[in-house]
């Protein structure tokens, strides 16, 4: 896949989505994008979408908004003939073991968990939740239910971040990480949000990643504790990763731009050509995707969370129906990526 454009890369983001529309659940039927996002996730052909809340008050929401859900499910997790077995796994899950069945049945009837359950027991494809719901909330189902993928012992949120053409840098694609769960993440979990973000990276747009671990130095050029942990998880990854084209640490200009690379460091593999950029800590990389969607007019898609066993995404809670109809789609992506359905997986 081409790495193209702003326009090019959603689309073919969407086409992929498209080729077997997957169960996708979206289980903040109580807000009115999200009932809209599920019309447009249909009409488009995306995902086969659900919506989760109480039943009757969801299609009087969609008529008070002009919206037609022909052809969206909906399902009030209260009544679904699946919550007593939803709680009975809730119950043997961690140290639930001593919670009673009607205190199961009432924690699993949130919308947000009953959702991650269903992912979790192959009864949907992804999740898009987050409308509404704290990033936290979202986390903790996906962790009760699905877990970390196998293999991972971290997980961290990215974004693909798609800048506008009149940009003045060579890649208008990227995406950056950690931008949502972790704050003051080590240099083993550093190494690990690298390595998940690059095969994001792979699944979604389809080519090579190119990572740069960011700092406030390049190649020495300061001193301090928090470059010394970049340093180490720079080493972590080509331990890990060996045939990955990474470097650090970096700043972003070096990162970024060929010119300034080569000023500030030499011969490396990655600078300049960077297109997957890892920040040192949460509060980098959440201002700094903030800052670039408001003030280069980019698109932000995402958290896209990475190191579960299926997909469950977190949209902001301040996202447009746009945002949470790219969400679907990219999670879409990221279900037929793990072999579960599509051309690629088990058909």
């Amino acid at each position: 896949m081409s790495t193209g454009r702003a326009p090019d890369i959603l689309e073919q983001i969407k086409m992929r989505a498209r080729w077997v529309p997957l169960r996708i659940v979206l289980p903040e039927g109580h807000d009115p994008r999200v009932l809209e996002a599920a019309v447009r996730t249909r009409e488009e052909g995306l995902a086969s979408p659900v919506v989760l809340g109480a039943v009757d008050e969801i299609h009087e929401l969609a008529r008070a908004h002009g919206l037609d859900l022909a052809g969206v499910e909906t399902i009030d997790p209260r009544e679904s003939e699946l919550l007593p077995e939803m709680a009975l796994l809730y119950q043997k899950l961690g140290d639930h073991k001593g919670v009673t069945l009607g205190d199961a049945e009432e924690r699993v009837s949130d919308p947000v968990l009953f959702a991650a359950f269903l992912v979790s027991n192959g009864l949907a494809d992804g999740c898009v939740a987050g409308a509404t719901a704290p990033t936290g909330n979202v986390l903790r189902a996906a962790f009760h239910t699905i877990g970390v993928a196998a293999g991972a012992s971290t997980v961290s949120g990215a974004f693909l971040m798609i800048l506008p053409d009149d940009i003045d840098v060579p890649e208008h694609v990227l995406l950056f990480a950690d931008c949502a769960v972790l704050p003051h993440p080590g240099p083993r979990q550093l190494a690990d949000i690298a390595v998940a973000t690059a095969q994001t990276r792979r699944a979604l747009i389809g080519d090579d990643p190119v990572v740069a671990m960011l700092s406030f130095s390049t190649k020495g050029s300061g001193s301090d504790k928090d470059i010394n942990r970049v340093v180490r998880a720079t080493k972590r990854v080509r331990e890990q990763a060996p045939n990955l084209e990474i470097d650090g640490e970096l700043q972003a200009d070096a990162a970024l731009l060929p010119s300034i690379a080569r000023r500030k460091a030499g011969e490396s593999e990655a600078a300049g050509r960077a297109n997957v950029l890892i920040f040192p800590d949460l509060d980098a990389g959440n201002i700094s995707y903030k800052l670039v969607e408001r003030l280069c007019r980019a698109r932000a898609i995402g958290p896209i969370l990475q190191g579960l066993a299926k997909p469950v995404n977190d949209v902001s809670r301040g996202a447009s129906v746009s945002d949470i109809v790219d969400l679907v789609a990219v999670t879409a992506v990221q279900a037929q990526s793990l072999g579960e359905s599509g051309p690629e997986g088990k058909g």
